[in-house]
């Protein structure tokens, strides 16, 4: 009876420390089961401000594209007045020698006049 008592008491020892270890490993993977929440929320949050910024890009970029666009406007007004000018600037010059001609022709008409009245002096 006494080895049995003591065996119990060993098998008593023995299941005291099994239950021990086992607390341990429970405490260890709750603190485990706590950091990787703590790790999964912080990876939450960063997905968050990716998301964040690639919303802001992509409103700068459209606001750049937008931009690009009023840049196109402008430069194409700017062509079609240079057009404009280059066109003004021909007739313009077609009415500079268009009056030269008239000019000359006005000449030439004062000059028979002013021989005219210098032959009859």
């Amino acid at each position: 009876m006494r080895a049995l008592a003591k065996r119990s008491a060993e098998a008593a020892r023995e299941i005291k420390r099994l239950i021990a270890e086992s607390q341990e490993r429970v405490e260890a993977g709750n603190r485990q089961a706590g950091d990787t929440g703590e790790a999964m929320e912080r990876l939450v949050q960063q997905v968050h401000r990716v998301g964040d910024l690639l919303a802001e890009i992509s409103a700068a970029a459209r606001e750049q594209s937008e931009g690009i666009g009023q840049v196109n406007e402008a430069v194409n007004e700017l062509d079609r007045s240079t057009q404009q000018n280059a066109a003004l600037v021909e007739e313009t010059a077609a009415a500079a020698a268009s009056l030269r001609q008239q000019a000359v022709a006005l000449s030439e008409a004062v000059a028979v006049f002013d021989q005219g009245s210098t032959a009859r002096s």
